[in-house]
This record gives C-alpha cells, structure tokens and sequence, in this order.
C-alpha cells in the first residue's frame, strides 16, 4: 500500500514543487513510511513537467522504492495488491511485477488487457514516455484512493494523489471516479492549453458490445463534476476494460423456484441459532452455504497471507510462539460481519501468531449513575440476553469492564472474543478495547480525521470516518490475566467487512424498498449499492486507514466473491420476510453457523455509529446526510 502523487504543469514560470502542498505531502508519508522519494520529468518541446512522489509501505517482496523508472523512461506510481490475475510470486514485489507487464505494452488494447486480468485493490498512475501519455485509475470497486484536482485555464496543471488537504479557498479536491481508466495526451496537452481526458469505461465480459446508452450515461456522470475547461471523451474505437465480476442476477425466485412472501404471513416469532439450523438441513441450500464458505474463506486467505513476516535477523526463523506480534487486525465489533472474517482469518494465519480484534468506543463524560431503565438501556439488555444468556454476562459485565465506555460494540464484541476462544482456544485473541473520550475526537478531527475524510463532507461520513480511524490506528488496552494493560496494535493489514450488508441486504433502507418494491425492488437497490460503493465508502476508508501506515483489505469485495454472490438470485442471500437476525444476510448468518459460531449468527445490523456511540455525540438533532460543520477546516482562532 502506497501514497502516490502525481502533479503536471505546462507551467513553467514555477517549480513544479510549488504546486504540490507540504501538508499533502505529510499525509502520503504517513501513508507510506517505508520509503519516500520523488522524480521530475521534464520535456522541453512543447513544454510540460511532471513530478512523481511515491511513499512506500512495505508488505511484499522486497522493498520496492518509488516511483519506479526504466530505461525508456517510462514512470509507474503503484497503489495495490495483486491476488490473483497476473501471478506474482511468493518472493516477489506486485509493483515490480506490474511495471514489468506494463513495459511490454505496445497498444492502448495491451494496457486495457493487462488492467482487466487483475484481481485485487489497486490505483495507479503510469507516464508512457513514448506516447507522452499519462494513464491513471481506480479498480472497479474504486478499493484504493485516488484524488484528482484541475487548476483553471490559465495555470494548466493537474494534480493526482490518494490523499490532500482541504485548501482554504482556490481548486477543490475531488475523488476520481471509479469508471474505468483515464489517459491524458500531454504532448496534445501542451500543445494545445486543452486537458481532454479519455476514459476507457468497464464492461461485463458477456456483453458483446457496450449498449451506447450505458456509454453515454457514465460520460454524463463523469463529466459533471468536472470543471468546464476539461473535456471528456470516448475513443472511436471503443476500447473497454472487462468489469472483474459478472453481472447480478436479477432473478427473483432460488434453485426451488418458491419465492418469499412479502406479507410475512410465515415469520417465525421467536429468533433463534436452531431458526439457522432448520434452514441448514436443506441439502440445496447447505451446499450453497458450503460454496459461499469456501470462496469467501480464499479470499480471506489470500489477504492474511499475502504480506512479508518478520523472522529472526540472523536465523531467518519465525521467533518463538511467545515472542511471535500480530500481522493482521480486524475491525471488530463481534457482529456478523467482523466475526466472521476473524473465524476465517483464523483458519490461514499461520498458527501461534495472534490476531488483534479492534474494538472501538466513545464517550461524552465519564459515567453517571443510572436512575431508571431507559429506552436504550433495555435495548442494550435485550442485546446482553441474546450474546451471552444466563451467568455468562457476570464477567462480561462485571465491575472490572463496566464503564462508560461498554457500548452495544464493546458488549457484543467482548460475547464475539468468547465464541472465537471457542473455536480456536489455543490463538492469542488481542481483543483491543480502543476508548475515544469526546475531547480527543475533536483534537484528533481536527488534526487529522477531517483531511482524509474530504472531500467527503456528511454527518455520516463523519461518525464513521472518525470510528474507523480510531480503531484502525489500534491503540487501547488488551486483557492480561484479567488486568487491562496499554496496547497499540502492530498489524499491517487491516480486515474490513465492508461490502457484505451491500450484497446480502443489510441495511434497514432494504427492508424498506422490500416492503414497497418486493424482490424487483430490491434486485435495483443492490445492484445500486456496488455502483456507489467507491464513491460513498471506499476511497474514504482507504484514506483513513492508510493515515497509519496500515492497509486496509476487504473480503467481501474480492472478486470470487462479488461474482459468486452475483450469480444467486437475491431470494438465496436474503429473506426479509424473516426478522431482523435472520432474514439479512441469510446466507452468511448459515455460513457462520457452519463455521461453529453461535449467539453472534442471529445479530441484528448495527452500524458502527450506533455501536460504537459516535452518532449524535455532539449534535442530537442532525441528521446522517447533512453536511457535517464539524469537518471544515476551522481558523486558528475557532480552534
């Protein structure tokens, strides 16, 4: 994972250091401290200038400085990780890898064919010295970050990086769209004062030609956010990159052909682990469950497994078992999600290595004693009874751990770390308890949180943002031999289970469209849910993350999985006409019953603002999508 930047000027009053801010630069070393170093290609006729800033974390192969440059000067800036599609070896570095391929590349076809076989996260920008061109993306997903900011007509630069700083007036950052590649003619470009970008959209591979409408329509998309002096064009030719997916099935009905009643005259009363276990004695459907199982279980494998282990200087052996750190975290909230990623996650990271589980909480004001049972205070009870029943809550919630800062997460997730022993006693479970107190989210937002969440700008955007930044950044206290002591987590990949309520029907808003639209309804707003999902969830999260020299990796978004989901018609992921528990994400609660987990299966969705207590902290009355006050940049004096 890198912090890439990219800043080209036909400007040549200036350095082209002077457009690439100091504060942007410290934000994409944080990205990438292993290594930091910078080029500038200059070309004299007709003018233009380009600097490239790389910032490197290491976490496979050796360490690969960049930007990378070869005889032909050509320039890569690398930002991802190839799973699968071109093959990169055990001892190898992906980015060496991808620059290799890239130089072989005599055509515009050969660089769409080379970018439609990976499989993984990735951003890129990449100078063709022949051809004098600039190509730049996101993957499909839009996974990976990456920004782009057009200065007006007469200072003619371009700036490209995963990261920047909110400028007090002038040109405003945006995210690049996850459309497909862009290429900049920068011979054209210096020659005429005119920025065209060429996009090279996505298509379904099953699709023989890109129905002209859905051309037009990411055209029109792409072009309205940009500023009028920047045009946007399609080839003639119409080159495409083939999507890394398949299209979602919009079938209504499963393999038995019964489709669920939307009337809800068959829901069951009482939610259960045995309601999960009558589905699982269906022979059809315990063998799809073991289908799903089995892809999202590769897909975990090849993201715990794909990173460097420190061994001994001198040895080259793994240290002992006692002595041995964490390489993986999961963002863990003991939900459905997160605990089934950490029960995968712990069938391929190698054995005696632990794994943090990072739990954060906020907090307003230190505790006050509880007059009466309040509305929350009995949902967070019903809550207790279903994770940990009977005398199982006395040590979950004893005096030791009771405190302001036992959210509905940290309840839940601490009822998650007992399952997880149950699997697997003999892992070291770092169940880190990350406690933000009110004062130190607004010292931290303002420092820092409000920069990498920008250019995004909602209330929404805020309380996750600021969650995951805290828990990503993984300092609080771990439990030794019942006493809590200080921990900062020093896992370099960061498991999210972003991606499966967008696929399995998650979401309240999907009962909604149920109950108004039945399954067609539903089909539409799922499918909406991946197109969105780089421009709502992705590049932000990449950003927060990142800011800690961490990297973030998403299960559930690997390809095999998106494309094993997407061939299921919806009636087999979900069914809402069960209750919250178990109609949502039907299919992954069976896979976690499977997999030997218990209480957690039937949880309801929680959004991390909810459980972790952010949401309303300091606004009571704003809603999720206003534009939150909190994330602009304040002067010296509001501090």
């Amino acid at each position: 994972m890198c912090g890439i930047c990219c800043v080209v000027t036909l400007c040549s009053q200036h350095a082209v250091h002077d457009f690439l801010n100091e504060d942007t630069l410290c934000c994409l070393r944080r990205r990438g401290p292993d290594s930091s170093q910078q080029l500038i290609k200059t070309v004299s006729e007709p003018f233009y200038e380009c600097l490239f800033s790389g910032h490197v974390l290491h976490l496979r192969g050796p360490v690969t400085a960049q930007p990378l440059e070869d005889a032909s000067n050509n320039v890569l800036l690398w930002n991802g990780e190839i799973f699968n599609g071109v093959h990169v070896g055990d001892v190898e570095n992906d980015t060496e890898v991808m620059f290799h391929h890239l130089a072989l590349c005599s055509s515009e076809a050969d660089i769409l064919s080379l970018f439609s076989l990976l499989r993984g996260p990735w951003s890129f920008i990449y100078y063709q010295a022949s051809r004098h061109a600039l190509w730049f993306g996101r993957d499909y997903f839009g996974r990976r970050s990456l920004l782009w900011q057009f200065s007006g007509e007469a200072d003619s630069t371009l700036c490209l990086a995963s990261v920047a700083v909110q400028a007090e007036s002038g040109n405003q950052w945006q995210e690049v769209p996850a459309s497909g590649i862009f290429k900049i003619d920068l011979k054209a470009y210096a020659t005429t004062k005119c920025l065209c970008l060429t996009l090279f959209p996505w298509k379904y591979s099953c699709t023989e030609k890109a129905a002209p409408e859905g051309v037009i329509n990411v055209l029109d998309q792409v072009s309205k956010d940009l500023p009028d002096h920047i045009h946007l064009v399609m080839k003639e030719s119409k080159l495409f990159l083939t999507a890394p997916v398949i299209p979602l099935n919009k079938t209504a009905c499963g393999a038995s052909g019964e489709c669920p009643d939307t009337d809800g005259s068959n829901i069951p009363h009482v939610v259960s682990v045995e309601t999960l276990q009558g589905f699982l004695a269906e022979e059809q459907k315990r063998k799809l469950v073991h289908q799903f199982t089995a892809v999202l279980s590769e897909a975990v494998k090849r993201r715990v497994l794909s990173l460097v282990r420190e061994r001994d200087g001198n040895t080259r052996e793994l240290p002992s078992i006692s002595g041995r750190k964490a390489h993986v975290a999961v963002l863990f909230s003991g939900g459905i999600d997160s605990m089934v990623v950490a029960a995968l996650a712990d069938k391929h990271v190698p054995a005696g290595e632990p794994i943090d589980l990072l739990n954060v909480a906020f907090t307003a004001k230190q505790q006050t004693k509880q007059k009466g049972p309040t509305k929350n205070h009995a949902s967070q009870e019903v809550q207790l009874s279903l994770v940990c029943p009977q005398e199982g809550c006395q040590d979950l919630d004893s005096g030791a751990h009771l405190s302001c800062f036992d959210v509905p997460d940290r309840i839940t997730g601490r009822a998650g770390l007992k399952e997880l022993k149950a699997i697997n006693p003999s892992r070291t479970w770092n169940f880190v308890e990350i406690n933000v107190t009110l004062e130190e989210l607004k010292k931290m937002r303002q420092e820092r949180i409000h920069d990498l969440i920008y250019p995004l700008d909602t209330v929404l955007d805020d309380s996750i943002g600021c969650a995951i930044w805290f828990a990503s950044r993984g300092e609080g206290f771990v439990s030794n031999q019942g006493e809590l002591k200080p921990y900062k987590s020093p896992a370099k990949v960061v498991l999210s289970g972003i991606g499966a309520d967008e696929q399995l029907a998650g979401y309240s808003r999907h009962r909604v469209c149920f109950k108004k639209y039945g399954l067609e309804g539903l089909n539409k707003e799922l499918e909406m849910e991946l197109d969105r999902i780089s421009s709502r969830n992705l590049g932000r999260d990449d950003r927060i993350i990142g800011d800690h020299g961490k990297e973030a990796r998403f299960p559930f978004l690997d390809e095999d999985v998106v494309s094993f989901l997407s061939s299921l018609p919806v009636s087999e992921k979900a069914d809402l006409t069960l209750p919250r528990g178990v109609g949502e994400k039907l299919i992954l609660r069976l896979a976690a019953k499977e997999l030997g987990l218990t209480a957690s299966t039937v949880l309801p969705k929680r959004a991390v603002q909810f459980g972790s207590r952010i949401a309303k902290l300091e606004n009571s009355r704003e809603k999720a999508a206003d534009t939150c006050s909190r994330l602009k940049l304040l002067s010296v004096g509001e501090l």
